[in-house]
């Protein structure tokens, strides 16, 4: 969960931020066993563009997103 949680965080902020903001989203030391691949997913441009390629993902980021906003 902690990336489907990091990727909503990154949507979010890249919509509301001008594009020339460099964005890091990190989990907190000790917080997850696999910090350091949750990092380097939630932080490669590639994967973050692949990952919402995908439709179920997708539609999930912009669910996440939608209820926070009401």
């Amino acid at each position: 969960m902690a990336t489907v949680i990091g990727l909503c965080l990154r949507v979010k902020l890249m919509r509301y931020f001008p594009p020339h903001y460099k964005l890091d989203i990190k989990v907190t030391p000790g917080s997850h066993a696999n910090e350091e691949s949750v990092n380097k997913q939630l932080n490669d441009k590639e994967r973050v563009a692949a990952a919402l390629e995908n439709p179920n993902l997708r539609q999930l980021v912009d669910e996440c997103i939608y209820s926070n906003e009401l």
